[in-house]
């Protein structure tokens, strides 16, 4: 039985700066087209586009998307309304633990 070498898988790259994003974008909004500048450096064309469409969300408030600093702030959000619920939960079953081992049941109207 012969057995295949397996390839490791492809190691992904570092991201591209942010300056050289921003002079593939500065060249596309001049002009040159992303398959072109694709065949000159390293990011595919998609790639390319895809920044341009970025840079162009950043820059002005558009309905189709959020800025980067946007989309960060609603992930900080999202991240953080999860972990709330979760505390809220864990504090309500301890509540009701709480309230059994005691067998003090709080009124449900508070006069404080």
């Amino acid at each position: 039985m012969i057995e295949k070498e397996v390839s490791p898988m492809p190691k992904t790259r570092p991201p591209y700066p942010p300056e050289f994003r921003q002079q593939l974008v500065d060249l596309v909004l001049a002009g040159r087209s992303p398959e072109d500048l694709a065949k000159e450096f390293e990011p595919s064309a998609v790639t390319i586009r895809n920044w341009v469409v970025q840079a162009k969300r950043d820059g002005a408030k558009s309905p189709s998307g959020l800025s980067l600093s946007e989309r960060d702030e609603l992930t900080r959000l999202r991240r953080e309304n999860k972990r709330l619920r979760v505390e809220r939960k864990i504090m309500s079953k301890a509540a009701a633990w709480f309230a059994r081992e005691t067998n003090s049941i709080p009124d449900k109207s508070s006069n404080s």
